[in-house]
């Protein structure tokens, strides 16, 4: 979606895709990319920006040249703090001005195409019912989901997740359903883990993806996020995601 030149008409729903990649995209940086993010930040570089974009890549990079700017500008000088600060505090500190960027671009969006009181309400409910770059970096995402489930349903086993090939290897794996297994089991996994969230990207479970779970931080994830096929879990004992294997590896 482009932000200069004439305005097109464009739906609430165009502006909320638009959204939802260039969110994909900075949570791809802070979680699954945080390694790869995290060396990108130098702080003897220039001011640095993270960017999303609608096709859920991410960029840092220097801040636009132009005054004023084709979009609104994400936060600058990230990169400056990074070693001032312990990392997991310093990435909620980046997904917090995250979600301001996101935000505003939305709105920015919104105002050139002349979205009504209806129109920017509406578009608010769609954002606001996704978890913020926040919560999904720092885990609160997941506790209020842990919560709700816990108060709603009490705890249950997750071992009506596991594959036969995961058990044995001690994985924790979600993937699609038997045909034959569907109508006993769809309605139970539902209720237990409609609402849990991918650590990646934010979006909900559901029971036609793969799913994997991280055993040292207990985060699920989509195996397409975290480049994980049901295949390659079968042979890991255990599964760290990026951001736990790039901990531990610093340290």
């Amino acid at each position: 979606m482009d932000g200069g030149g004439a305005v097109h008409n464009r739906s609430v729903e165009d502006v909320f895709s638009d959204f939802r990649g260039r969110r994909n995209g900075v949570i791809k940086a802070l979680t699954v990319d945080v390694e790869e993010f995290y060396q990108q930040c130098d702080p003897d570089k220039e001011n640095l920006c993270l960017y999303g974009f609608p096709n859920e890549v991410w960029e840092v990079n220097l801040p636009a040249e132009e005054v004023p700017p084709e979009l609104p500008e994400p936060a600058l000088g990230i990169n400056f703090a990074r070693d001032g600060m312990q990392e997991r505090d310093w990435l909620a500190l980046v997904a917090v001005h995250s979600d301001s960027w996101l935000l505003s671009v939305a709105y920015y969006f919104g105002a050139r195409f002349g979205f009504d009181k209806a129109d920017r309400r509406r578009l608010f409910n769609m954002i606001n019912d996704l978890p913020t770059v926040f919560e999904v970096v720092t885990g609160l995402a997941k506790k209020q989901v842990k919560e709700k489930s816990s108060s709603a349903n009490g705890s249950k086993s997750k071992s009506s997740l596991k594959t036969r090939e995961a058990e044995m290897q001690g994985v924790y794996v979600r993937q699609p359903l038997a045909r034959e297994e569907v109508e006993t089991l769809y309605e139970e996994d539902e209720d237990e883990h409609g609402d849990t969230l991918c650590g990646a990207c934010g979006e909900n479970y559901a029971t036609d993806e793969f799913w994997i779970c991280c055993d040292i931080c207990e985060k699920w994830f989509h195996g397409k996020c975290v480049r994980i096929t049901p295949a390659k879990a079968v042979h890991i004992n255990q599964y760290k995601c990026p951001s736990c294997s790039s901990k531990r590896s610093r340290i």
